[in-house]
């Protein structure tokens, strides 16, 4: 039985056998394969706990942990699948420090798992959102009061918005909700990224902001001026206002500080955790399990030293 607790996630995932077929019913549904070839003729090595293809070709030998974010680490299942239980179903986000004396690693390892993770929750869909759809925009970026004087030097450099990242959501009521970092708040930045992900003739609520004129030859755009009001009926923003509250929170109150070029993962992170929020902490874990395969991503790719590794 599948755990639904942390506490059952705790005694389940302590046993290197059901960390392995807990891995092995959510990534083979038909049935262990091999990822070279894709051939079901595998054999089990219990002293190695590995499979062996049964096809002559490089690479037969492979782990559940072989082609999954997973991959090369030393570390046991066990700790991997309760650092994911963590990040994924803590509603504030949970720091490196956190999983590092939780899981019983070193915080720089801790850290590399979080991103790991954070990797297999990236969303990737072909399906434009549609219904009623809000979009709005927010900068993300440290308060200079809480900066030491050295860090304040270096990346405060002017007033307002001017060293922070600007990042676009889109949401669609009762479902799911997409983040962008974008370069600017210009028009054509901001409506190429309405028109990508938002299917035509949609009901579209935005805020005042002048880049949003022209939507209303695709869509049924309505505007809200919160120099006037935050809500006229169905047309406002404030599912997008609450997202971007869990997101600052998170930020601001659990990781602190982040670096610009990391930002997008965080923003995954939290839109999993936003569009699957109605599901229990058991379905959500599992779901997350489901990305963990086909993705990688090396230590020198994250610290920006070599570009990630694709599949």
């Amino acid at each position: 039985m599948e755990p639904t607790t942390l506490q059952e996630a705790v005694l389940y995932f302590a046993s290197p056998e059901n960390c392995r077929e807990y891995l092995v019913a959510h990534r083979w549904l038909d049935g262990v394969a091999c990822p070279q070839c894709g051939s079901k003729k595998v054999l089990f090595q219990p002293k190695y706990n590995r499979w062996q293809c049964g096809s002559k070709h490089d690479l037969r030998q492979f782990t559940a942990k072989t082609g999954t974010i997973f991959e090369d680490s030393p570390l046991g299942l066990d700790k991997w699948l309760m650092a994911m239980w963590m990040v994924v179903n803590c509603k504030n986000g949970v720091s490196s420090y956190e999983i590092h004396k939780a899981v019983g690693v070193t915080q720089k390892s801790a850290w590399f798992m979080d991103h790991r993770i954070r990797e297999a929750l990236g969303m990737t869909s072909k399906n434009k959102l549609s219904g009623e759809v809000e979009a709005d925009e927010t900068f993300i970026g440290g308060k200079a009061r809480n900066m030491h004087k050295k860090a304040h030097e270096r990346r405060i450099t002017g007033s307002g918005p001017k060293d922070k990242v600007a990042v676009m959501g889109i949401l669609e009521r009762g479902g799911q909700v997409r983040t962008i970092v974008v370069p600017n708040r210009k028009k054509t930045v901001l409506q190429g990224e309405v028109r990508k992900h938002v299917e035509a003739g949609s009901a579209l609520y935005t805020d005042f902001l002048l880049s949003y004129e022209g939507l209303d030859s695709d869509y049924v755009h309505q505007v809200v001026d919160h120099a006037v009001e935050y809500v006229n009926g169905r047309v406002h923003t404030n599912g997008l206002e609450n997202f971007w509250s869990l997101l600052k929170r998170t930020i601001n109150g659990t990781y602190v500080s982040i670096e610009p070029f990391h930002l997008f993962r965080y923003l995954d992170e939290q839109t999993f955790r936003y569009t699957h929020r109605k599901l229990t902490d058991g379905e959500r874990f599992s779901l997350a399990v489901h990305g963990v395969v086909g993705k990688r991503l090396t230590y020198q790719g994250l610290t920006g030293k070599a570009a990630a590794v694709p599949f």
